[in-house]
């Protein structure tokens, strides 16, 4: 890889560098102050529990 070999570090700290990017690269572009939408993932959960509570009832 052209950029580890410029920068002299491992290919592999490379990718993990451009993974933590795109992982966060939302909030790059929120402006200061602005907080992070709800975790999509515990809201699902949140949703299937609900939802197994009330065809129980």
């Amino acid at each position: 890889m052209e950029l580890a070999e410029q920068f002299d570090v491992h290919p592999n700290q490379i990718s993990d560098w451009k993974q933590k990017m795109l992982d966060g690269a939302s909030m790059v572009f929120e402006g200061p102050g602005k907080e992070r939408g709800p975790d999509l993932n515990e809201l699902h959960a949140k949703i299937g529990k609900l939802t197994l509570e009330n065809d129980f009832f």
